[in-house]
């Protein structure tokens, strides 16, 4: 399993070699440090944990500096499991993906805010005839016969938004090793600067 940190950059065109274009995704990949290797005999599980960007190390706990040791000052620390083959201090950049490579990527969508019926879920909306007047982007009745209660998981207006987002099946169509950069086809979770985990298998 290969895996990596990003930040989206931003959305371009990429041209393939047979003459089709294809929406891709810039993103920043890496270097990541290993800071932890994990294992059933110590904490009950097999995993990873991996440290991604920079800080001002006074921005940074003592308990912290000491866990990173002498392997730097890490903005982001995330967990990976079943990762085998990587050792403490170990780093992973853009190069250890190709060409062709199915990924999965995930990361927090974009926040919006409190939004209405219409926008969180696609509501058609009233018409604007027979008198109605503002009533267009209203949710409507919501049905009776419940008690003067709202049922659960009626779809009502409400924070939208800021939710983790898993897309599957991405393609990395070119890695550039000296800037740490992937092109993935496709659009991915969140604004330009939004943390990425990418993932192969």
């Amino acid at each position: 399993m290969k895996f990596i940190l990003g930040t989206k950059q931003n959305m371009t065109e990429f041209f393939a070699e047979d003459g089709k274009v294809h929406p891709a995704t810039i993103v920043t990949a890496g270097p990541i440090v290993v800071t932890q290797v994990k294992s059933t005999e110590t904490d009950g599980y097999n995993a990873v944990q991996v440290g991604f960007g920079t800080r001002k190390e006074k921005n940074v706990s003592k308990a912290l500096k000491g866990h990173f040791g002498d392997k730097g000052i890490f903005a982001t620390v995330r967990e990976f499991r079943n990762a085998d083959g990587l050792n403490l201090g170990d780093k992973v950049d853009a190069s250890a993906f190709a060409a062709g490579d199915v990924v999965t990527v995930s990361g927090t969508s974009k926040a919006k805010g409190f939004q209405g019926v219409i926008k969180r879920h696609n509501f058609k909306g009233g018409p604007r005839s027979h008198g109605q007047k503002h009533s267009e982007r209203a949710p409507g009745s919501i049905g009776g016969g419940l008690r003067n209660r709202v049922p659960k998981g009626m779809r009502m207006g409400g924070r939208t938004g800021a939710d983790r987002i898993t897309v599957t099946n991405l393609k990395v169509l070119a890695v550039d090793a000296e800037t740490n950069t992937l092109l993935i086809s496709g659009a991915v979770p969140g604004r330009r600067g939004t943390l990425l985990e990418i993932i192969s298998k």
